[in-house]
């Protein structure tokens, strides 16, 4: 069984991009080098926003990674730097990546709003756009 795990964050200014694209650079890197990561991509929309697609073997692998590194550090600065966070995970057979529809799919329905400090309006309703997933946008690290 792989653990997909799927968030979605938007920044709520753009002056915070600088330094989270830094942090994603080494957070992407991060992640691929990291035990028990089968897959990792992320997806840039507009307005600022992220989505990320990892799949890992197992919970712990993923919380390992999750809190250490370049990630825990990133991770520490986003309820400031965000006005809208959620976060889902869910076990499947498969190790390939969730689409992008199945995985916003699986956001609104299971997902759960991270804590952010500046909540928007979609943040508290945990209602946002399907992302337009496509080639341009979309990076694999794995």
């Amino acid at each position: 069984m792989a653990l997909v795990s799927i968030t979605r964050l938007r920044l709520r200014s753009w002056r915070y991009l600088p330094m989270f694209a830094w942090y994603v650079l080494r957070s992407a890197r991060q992640a691929a080098r990291a035990e028990g990561n089968l897959a990792a991509k992320l997806l840039r929309e507009r307005r600022n926003t992220f989505w990320t697609n990892t799949i890992w073997t197992g919970e712990a692998a993923m919380k390992k990674f999750m809190t250490s590194g370049a990630h825990g550090k990133a991770m520490r600065k986003l309820a400031e730097w965000c006005d809208e966070a959620a976060v889902v995970h869910w076990t499947q057979e498969s190790a390939e990546p969730p689409t992008w529809p199945e995985a916003y799919q699986r956001l609104q329905k299971d997902g759960r709003r991270s804590k952010v400090n500046h909540a928007s309006a979609a943040h508290l309703a945990h209602e946002f756009p399907e992302p337009q997933g496509n080639r341009r946008g979309e990076l694999r690290f794995k």
